[in-house]
């Protein structure tokens, strides 16, 4: 395979993947501000879901204060947020057409439609209600590309190079939300495990669609280890750091084997999961956890980055 063939279908799945992250937090925003301040405390929760999606910086180059409007103008509809949902959609829609003969038709239709379906909102809904709207539009888009790929697409090297664009970009997605969580979302003033702080881990599970599955596993009450140790060490959850560097070892092998050679990105990724599966959820908060997620995220970025190196450019 070209390796601008691979990086065109890398890239689309990342640029997939990222909207829906988009659209999960700014949903799960719009339910914490609907509730009574008693419920989420004082601080500002526009302003962590710009933090959450990693552009703090450029946004506050643009505005100068986090509210509603500012806030869901920029990640869903800005231009000039090259991580907004619209330019999301639109650099998937020029990845896929770029390599439209290596997808399947489902896979075409899934994301040209969304595309065009996406003009369809203008500059955005007028209402809350319709912008509830638009973001389960999104994550219904998404779950459709999704879905066509891993129903229609041969096990090829085409298959592996978007499914490593997916579990990287969803190893970051939800590293970002746990270490935004407690140093963004908790007020200073806040104890450790007070009502606030499992009020907020609840909204966090629903942000990941992962409320139910931590009834399931741990059959008791939100507790903040609990969630860290679902997000982060559980490979049964989908969207947990294990369960990605799972996919991500696996795909990086059959990649290897298909080409007859390992390099860094191999090595990387084993590193990794190595860590994970070795590392207990009480030993993360003893070190501290804000420390674990950054080390993570300076590992997950340099395996894109030896992905990159070894196969895209």
């Amino acid at each position: 395979m070209l390796s601008r063939t691979a990086d065109n279908l890398y890239w689309l799945a990342r640029y997939v993947e990222r909207a829906e992250y988009i659209a999960r937090i700014l949903d799960t925003t719009l339910r914490l501000t609907a509730l009574p301040l008693a419920y989420v405390g004082t601080t500002n929760e526009w302003e962590s879901a710009v933090a959450t999606a990693g552009c703090a910086n450029a946004f506050f180059e643009n505005y100068k204060e986090a509210n509603e409007e500012t806030v869901t103008e920029f990640l869903a509809f800005s231009s000039s947020n090259p991580s907004s949902i619209r330019n999301c959609f639109e650099s998937a829609r020029l990845n896929a057409r770029s390599v439209r003969t290596a997808l399947t038709i489902e896979m075409w239709d899934a994301i040209n439609s969304a595309w065009l379906e996406l003009k369809r909102w203008g500059n955005g809904p007028r209402s809350r209600e319709e912008f509830a709207r638009f973001l389960r539009w999104v994550l219904g888009s998404s779950l459709r590309f999704d879905g066509s790929a891993y129903r229609t697409m041969l096990r090829n090297d085409a298959y592996w190079f978007s499914r490593l664009g997916v579990y990287i970009e969803r190893a970051d997605n939800t590293a970002r939300i746990l270490d935004v969580k407690y140093h963004l979302l908790l007020p200073a003033e806040e104890h450790v495990g007070g009502p606030l702080d499992y009020y907020q881990w609840s909204s966090i599970l629903r942000s990941v669609s992962a409320l139910t599955a931590y009834h399931w596993v741990y059959r008791e009450n939100v507790k903040p280890w609990l969630v860290a140790d679902l997000l982060m060490l559980r490979d049964e959850m989908p969207r947990s750091l294990a369960s990605c560097y799972e996919n991500l070892v696996h795909n990086l092998d059959r990649i290897a084997n298909a080409y007859g050679r390992q390099g860094p990105a191999q090595r990387q990724a084993r590193t990794v999961r190595a860590r994970l599966e070795n590392v207990r959820i009480e030993e993360i908060f003893q070190t501290g956890l804000h420390e674990f997620i950054d080390d993570f995220v300076e590992d997950n970025n340099r395996l894109g980055t030896a992905v990159s190196q070894q196969y895209l450019l």
